[in-house]
C-alpha cells in the first residue's frame, strides 16, 4: 500500500553560492523558506520537481522535502531541514578553527 503523500516543499543548492534555496510559487528561488510553495498534491510536486530539475544552470541536486505549514509559511520536520534553513556550514569553527 502506498503512503500518503506529505506536504513538500522544493528544494536545492544555488549553484554558484552554494546556499539552500526553495522554490516559490511565482519560479523564483529564495533562500527563506518561510516564502517556497508549499505542495499538497503529489502530481503538482512530481511537477514542480521535474521543472527545477531542468534549471540546472542555476540549482544543483533539487529534492521534495517534507514541510508544514507554520504561522508564517512552510516549516521543516526534519531536522536535516531544519540544519539547512540556518545557512551555509562552510566556514571554520570547531576543530577546524585550529586547522587554519
Amino acid at each position: 500500500m502506498a503512503r500518503e503523500f506529505t506536504p513538500k516543499v522544493v528544494t536545492a543548492n544555488a549553484l554558484l553560492e552554494g546556499d539552500a534555496v526553495w522554490l516559490t510559487e511565482n519560479d523564483t528561488w529564495t533562500r527563506n523558506m518561510h516564502e517556497a510553495e508549499l505542495i499538497t498534491d503529489e502530481a503538482h510536486g512530481d511537477l514542480r520537481l521535474l521543472e527545477a530539475q531542468a534549471r540546472a544552470d542555476e540549482i544543483a541536486g533539487p529534492y521534495l522535502a517534507d514541510a508544514k505549514s507554520g504561522e508564517n509559511g512552510p516549516e521543516p520536520t526534519h531536522f536535516r531541514e531544519e540544519f539547512r534553513t540556518r545557512g551555509p556550514s562552510n566556514y571554520a569553527h570547531g576543530k577546524q578553527v585550529d586547522l587554519s
